[in-house]
């Protein structure tokens, strides 16, 4: 995949309906708050979609080059 394309809607928004069932019931966490930001942010799921591509090409290239 070379382009970004973003989530449903209906998906986003049932998970952070689920992330706030989470908090309401254990509280707020580090990893309930990046959910919620993942959830209310197109930037930031843009971000995390470009990050999780270049670990992807650094660990390709790693193994192409052991390989070798």
């Amino acid at each position: 995949m070379l382009k970004f394309v973003d989530y449903d809607a209906k998906k986003i928004a049932a998970k952070l309906k689920q992330v706030e069932d989470f908090e309401a019931k254990y509280g707020e966490n580090d990893m309930s708050k990046s959910w919620k930001k993942w959830c209310n942010s197109h930037e930031y799921r843009r971000r995390e979609w470009l990050w999780r591509q270049n670990l992807a090409a650094a660990n390709k290239e790693l193994n192409n080059r052991n390989a070798i």
